[in-house]
């Protein structure tokens, strides 16, 4: 395990650089995730016997009806094409807007099928969370103007988040279903919901984060270390290959927990929850760390490993924390 004392001598030298100057990097675009989930079944409130809920093992089917309610459930399973778990949970009101109303449906200037409330709440593949999503809107009909290219439908408005997504802005959209969410009674037992299948589809969430993951700058460039803490210069370039100390702002919540706006401690390692990735070049570079760094409130160590076969020159390196983007700065290879 890497020490906790790495390091802590220049922390205190180091933090006025960095609390002054690691928001210079260029401010990168809103992200995007794509959230697959699947085994989708709507439990509709059509029952008020409260004593019945749940209790019904095998699968019940029920139609949903105009201002009917319902609870949809389905399971995460990638995001941004990375493997994922979490729930994808909607509480929705069945409207039935249209234009051209049948008997039953609701007169409207707009067409849309149901109002609702949804959360993600995401982890990484090994159970770890990460954070929530919530939002509030329409379902189906047509996306709103300047959604995502490629989404299906859908209007609704990201209201917040927490963990790694605290405070996230944004908007949201369908992907489309791939296999039809199943409509069941409350009445059905929602702990078989993975055994009596469901539907699988597509999520898209427009966002806005709060902050982004960042490579802490000063008036020299990009704070980047060898092994032996001398900086990465132009003098000094990285080697393909080698792996690289990086001082990164906004990485988010870490493994143990310390209180916002509170330096880590020295006396114990805090990995960040998130998982964390890093390009270089636009290709995928191992990350072996991911720290909080001691004495320090809102910096980490990241160790990153050029690629093998990078190019000699000037490098781009980006990192990403939760799916969320970093600015590319840019390190001398040899």
């Amino acid at each position: 395990m890497l020490s906790v004392n790495w390091k802590a001598a220049i922390a205190t030298a180091l933090c006025a650089v960095t609390c002054s100057l690691s928001g210079l990097a260029q401010v990168a675009p809103p992200v995007i995730l794509r959230i697959e989930y699947e085994n989708g079944v709507r439990y509709v409130a059509d029952s008020v016997d409260i004593p019945a809920f749940a209790t019904v093992p095998t699968p019940v089917s029920q139609a949903i009806p105009t201002f009917a309610t319902y609870i949809l459930l389905a399971d995460i399973v990638a995001v941004n094409g990375k493997p994922a778990k979490g729930i994808f949970l909607t509480r929705q009101v069945v409207v039935n807007l249209t234009t051209n109303p049948s008997a039953g449906q609701s007169i409207a200037d707009v067409v849309r099928t149901n109002y609702l409330d949804r959360t993600f709440e995401i982890l990484q593949a090994d159970g770890t969370p990460i954070g929530s999503i919530m939002s509030s809107g329409f379902d189906a009909g047509p996306p709103a103007p300047g959604a995502p290219l490629g989404v299906s439908g859908g209007n609704f408005a990201i209201t917040g988040g927490t963990g790694a997504f605290l405070a996230v802005r944004g908007q949201g959209s369908g992907g489309g279903l791939i296999v039809a969410n199943r409509n069941a009674s409350v009445r059905e037992d929602p702990a078989r919901r993975r055994v009596n299948g469901g539907g699988r589809g597509v999520a898209f969430l427009h966002l806005i984060p709060m902050s982004r993951p960042e490579v802490v700058m000063n008036p020299n460039g990009p704070v980047v270390y060898h092994a032996d803490f001398s900086a990465v210069t132009a003098a000094k370039p990285a080697r393909a290959g080698e792996v690289l100390i990086v001082e990164a702002t906004n990485l988010g919540p870490t493994r143990p927990g310390t209180d916002l706006g509170t330096p880590f401690p020295p006396d114990r390692v805090f990995e960040v929850n998130s998982p964390v990735e890093a390009l270089v070049n636009g290709q995928a570079a191992e990350v072996v760390n991911k720290l909080g760094w001691p004495g320090l409130e809102n910096v980490y160590r990241v160790d990153v490993r050029v690629p093998e076969g990078t190019a000699a020159g000037m490098a781009t390196l980006q990192l990403s924390a939760a799916w969320i983007l970093g600015s590319p700065v840019n390190i001398p290879i040899q």
